[in-house]
């Protein structure tokens, strides 16, 4: 199958196109570098340097002939949303529609687009986690517009017969992660630990967050390939772990003896976001494979040999 991955030098878009191209797919990678990275490509990968909003999006999606896009590209800075709502809306908003205006154009088969579970439920007080009829409250710029692309997606099923699977991630952690500048608290907690330096701890660290590996997270993908059409799932381990544990575990992990400095609550922290991942399970047979003790092992290992 011939898939197109935008953002495929990043974080997890990079995850993803290795698990592609393991699975025997033909890959081309889409992405401006702006927070991608060169190191992260894929060699076997055909690689095209090029913004979403860019008019030449069109050209490279009718020269490569993908069946599938895989759209992982975005603005994903929530700080960066909320002072600059604009550039945000351009990015994941236009520059998604530039990319699917070229999809019904060049007859693309099927989008699956990267989407977030976190931010777009707000606060969970479900005990067994969202799920994907939960009240939708997204209080970001970031995640309004990802919950924008989900209702294009839908306008364009309807419109044009684009299919599409939408992926709502927990939190995802795990190797290629930049521990600098907008991070995940995993990859931020590692790079200043394995530093000797001491992580700050906003508020009482008894906040919960549904952390999913990154290797779990392309798993999902690869599954939406052939199934999931025009359905939306959330991808999370249905277990919130706290800040405290996270650091617990990471203490025992590189055995320090430090604690961690506390800090005043930082404004608009939700306290609790969990995922339900019962719906992929049945009808994806999707679920997590890597524990949180497994995942940080296997993060710290990687951190080791950069």
């Amino acid at each position: 199958m011939k898939i197109l991955v935008t953002g495929g030098a990043g974080f997890i878009g990079s995850n993803i196109v290795d698990a592609f191209l393991d699975a025997g797919h033909e890959v081309a990678v889409l992405d401006n570098l702006s927070t991608g990275k060169r190191e992260n490509l894929n060699p076997r990968a055909v690689f095209f340097e090029a913004d979403l909003r860019d008019k030449k999006i069109d050209e490279i999606v009718s020269n490569f002939k993908p069946e599938i896009i895989c759209h992982c590209a975005a603005q994903i800075d929530v700080r960066k949303s909320v002072t600059d709502p604009v550039y945000n809306a351009e990015v994941n908003e236009i520059g998604t529609l530039n990319l699917l205006q070229s999809a019904v154009k060049n007859k693309v088969g099927k989008i699956v687009f990267s989407s977030t579970g976190g931010a777009i439920y707000g606060e969970v007080g479900k005990k067994n986690g969202a799920d994907e009829n939960y009240p939708q409250e997204p209080i970001s710029p970031y995640a309004i517009t990802k919950r924008s692309v989900e209702m294009y997606l839908y306008a364009y099923k309807v419109l044009y017969g684009l299919t599409y699977t939408v992926l709502r991630y927990g939190n995802v952690y795990g190797p290629r992660q930049d521990p600098l500048g907008e991070a995940g608290v995993i990859a931020i907690f590692c790079g200043k630990m394995l530093k000797g330096e001491t992580p700050t701890i906003f508020g009482d660290g008894k906040q919960l967050r549904d952390y999913v590996f990154v290797s779990d997270v392309a798993a999902a993908n690869l599954l939406a390939l052939t199934g999931g059409d025009n359905q939306i799932y959330n991808v999370g381990t249905s277990h919130g772990v706290s800040v405290n544990e996270l650091f617990s575990h990471l203490k025992d992990l590189l055995a320090l003896k430090h604690d961690a400095v506390y800090a005043p609550p930082r404004q608009g922290e939700l306290f609790r976001s969990v995922l339900s991942a019962k719906k992929i399970k049945k009808e994806l047979g999707w679920k997590p494979k890597v524990s949180i003790k497994k995942g940080l092992k296997l993060t710290l290992k990687w951190y080791h040999s950069k």
